[in-house]
């Protein structure tokens, strides 16, 4: 008696407290979380690899000031590690004696602004339109695919050149037709996803209730879509950029003064007898950064999916086939 009495004390005790003990509960989730990113370490280099670039293409370009465009001609072409001309040249220099470290700084950035802004548009509008049109099937289900459907059938770095080519290549226009080209991408994930949730029980009862079809949508649609989404967001940063690099190395990207990756790496294919690091080095910058958010975005398919989130607790070498013992892993 005393036990069962002490048990119901507690619970009390835990029910009255229960704004505190949730505010308790919340940070030790997101502690699992960064638990669960550091029990894989290929996971967690790709991550301080992506950190590594925004904190360079953000807080970088602030501390270089004006290096990336001031020119040195006593150290053009010099090699990289070569310190006798200042520490700004750990990276070399290009034709025109320009750092090359700084210059990779202040591209990422540009390539990062350009990447980072069409990804979130066509996450926004895609996944919002593909939630609206799979929920309410019919009509509307029909002519967004019709809509998705033409703007796929044309590839979408060939119509960013042809749309490139008409107007002026400028960082905006560049951003409007990589987010224009992508929205189907979103659109039909959501879609997909939306529809099959539409006769969930959960979304049922809601209807039951009498709740408006947009706060069914945004309560208790979106939340289970975001996860679906935003792992096929992390994927398409990686081509999102690798178009931008490329529309510029085309010379219908970005322009000049303004530089990023693939400017770069076009104007150093020049010089690859003489001084090879001017385009190797942004050529570089761009694999990696590419392979660390496809290596994230693995991770984060796992880690937003119930049904396989065990698979990090395992090795990854034993992730290929579901074992005896399912290892406990934090919800």
């Amino acid at each position: 008696m005393t036990e069962n009495g002490a048990s119901m004390t507690a619970t009390l005790d835990d029910t009255a407290a229960g704004g505190t003990g949730g505010a308790a509960r919340a940070p030790a989730r997101r502690v699992r979380w960064w638990r669960l990113l550091l029990r894989d370490k290929v996971a967690t280099a790709a991550a301080a690899v992506l950190l590594l670039v925004v904190l360079a293409t953000t807080l970088g370009r602030v501390l270089i000031g004006d290096l990336a465009t001031r020119q040195n001609l006593d150290a053009t072409n010099t090699p990289p590690f070569h310190l006798e001309h200042g520490w700004e040249f750990v990276l070399g220099s290009d034709v025109l004696g320009r750092s090359v470290l700084a210059r990779l700084v202040v591209a990422g950035g540009t390539t990062l602004a350009v990447a980072v802004p069409a990804v979130l548009i066509s996450l926004v509008v895609g996944g919002a339109w593909g939630m609206w049109a799979g929920y309410h099937r019919g009509w509307r289900e029909n002519v967004s695919m019709r809509i998705a459907d033409i703007i796929l059938s044309f590839p979408s770095l060939l119509l960013a050149v042809v749309v490139l080519y008409i107007f002026s290549p400028s960082a905006v226009n560049i951003v409007a037709v990589l987010a224009i080209a992508r929205i189907p991408v979103y659109l039909r994930t959501a879609r997909a996803e939306s529809a099959e949730l539409r006769g969930r029980l959960f979304v049922d009862a809601a209807r039951t209730f009498g709740t408006r079809s947009g706060a069914v949508i945004v309560r208790h649609v979106a939340p289970v879509v975001a996860p679906t989404l935003l792992t096929v967001a992390t994927v398409d940063f990686c081509f999102v950029m690798l178009a931008e690099s490329s529309l510029s190395f085309l010379g219908i990207g970005i322009q000049p003064p303004d530089v990023s990756w693939g400017l770069m790496v076009a104007q150093g294919r020049t010089y690859l007898q003489t001084a090879w690091w001017t385009a190797v080095l942004p050529g570089l910058a761009i694999v990696v950064t590419t392979v660390s958010a496809t290596l994230l975005a693995a991770w984060f398919r796992l880690a937003t999916d119930p049904a396989q989130r065990w698979r990090l607790a395992l090795p990854r070498s034993r992730r290929g086939g579901r074992s005896a013992a399912l290892p406990e892993v934090p919800q």
